[in-house]
């Protein structure tokens, strides 16, 4: 994998995992009355500012992957896509404060094993 390559796979699974931490904290700051009717809670989930945003970093990061993919063989490229997980976990645990667990961090430490196996066997 050249280090061009792998600058485009880090940028659109860095842009995804972002997302995501933009959805969770766009979720948690929306109503949850419980007299709101279900469509009302949809639209309030949808339309919220860390939920558009979320929306508009998947985008950008899904053009950067057409570029990857370009780039590398498919069977290369979307394992890499284990890295948002990591970047997930470690978004949540030191910005939104959940609990580091030992066992997620031995699944984390795993999951980085085998994405250096496979860099250095592509």
């Amino acid at each position: 994998m050249t280090w061009g390559a792998f600058a485009l796979v880090f940028i659109s699974v860095s842009l995804s995992a972002l997302g995501q931490t933009a959805f969770k904290v766009g979720v948690g700051g929306t109503s949850t009355a419980p007299d709101a009717n279900f469509w009302v809670k949809t639209l309030g989930m949808v339309f919220s500012p860390m939920v558009l945003l979320g929306l508009a970093l998947y985008g950008v990061g899904t053009v950067f992957w057409l570029f990857a993919l370009r780039q590398l063989d498919l069977s290369l490229a979307y394992p890499f896509v284990a890295m948002s997980f990591v970047m997930v976990a470690g978004s949540g645990m030191f910005f939104l404060g959940e609990p580091v667990q030992p066992t997620r961090l031995l699944g984390l430490g795993l999951i980085i094993i085998g994405l250096l196996v496979m860099a250095r066997g592509g």
